[in-house]
């Protein structure tokens, strides 16, 4: 008995001074910014995570919005929902016709991850809207259909100040990382569809 209140007494102690040392540090943390955040690597859930903020900034009651960059005629959860239910809080803007191999056609995808850039920086400009999400723009980057550093040139010079973007997709070049106020990578470890196994209703859309 005495063993497990002399650990718990230690316990209590190791915590309130991690407590301490953390307050110390957030009170240190006063700034606000609108943030330029990347969601890229070969693991799943960069989608999904930036849709959490999105919803995050509904459920705060805070314009947002998004243009999927790649994403076609495939109806997921997440569209759907927001386009039935909160329209009037979030843009939602489907201006992909899927990846390219499904297309068949590179001037056509060019074309349409082309107006999607210009829909993107027209909502950006808008300071009605908090958060953008450019869903797989990153991948659209990757194939050269939009010009990489004209983007960073524009979130750099004409984001508003309290405007956060988030940009997902596979492979985000260096140059992009760095220019980001977040960057987060996505590390595959396993995944089903190596067993044979297709992409699931509320799992994957």
């Amino acid at each position: 008995m005495t063993d497990n209140k002399d650990d718990i007494a230690k316990h209590n102690s190791k915590m309130a001074k991690k407590k301490a040392a953390r307050d110390r540090i957030m009170a240190t943390k006063t700034e606000e910014k609108g943030l330029i955040i990347v969601h890229t690597g070969k693991g799943k859930g960069k989608s999904s995570a930036a849709f959490g903020m999105i919803f995050r900034h509904i459920a705060h009651g805070i314009p947002s919005a998004v243009v999927q960059f790649i994403k076609g005629g495939l109806s997921t959860g997440e569209r759907d929902l927001i386009t039935q239910n909160f329209a009037d809080i979030c843009a939602f803007h489907t201006m992909g016709e899927g990846f390219t191999w499904e297309t068949q056609d590179k001037e056509r995808d060019i074309a349409a991850a082309g107006a999607a850039w210009e829909k993107a920086k027209t909502l950006i400009r808008d300071t009605r809207y908090r958060m953008v999400l450019l869903d797989e723009i990153n991948i659209a980057m990757r194939y050269g259909y939009i010009d990489e550093s004209a983007v960073i040139a524009f979130l750099k010079d004409e984001k508003p100040p309290m405007t956060h973007v988030v940009l997902t997709g596979r492979n985000a070049s260096d140059a992009l990382i760095e220019s980001a106020d977040l960057a987060t990578e996505m590390t595959l470890l396993k995944h089903p569809f190596r067993s044979g196994i297709k992409a699931q209703i509320g799992v994957e859309y």
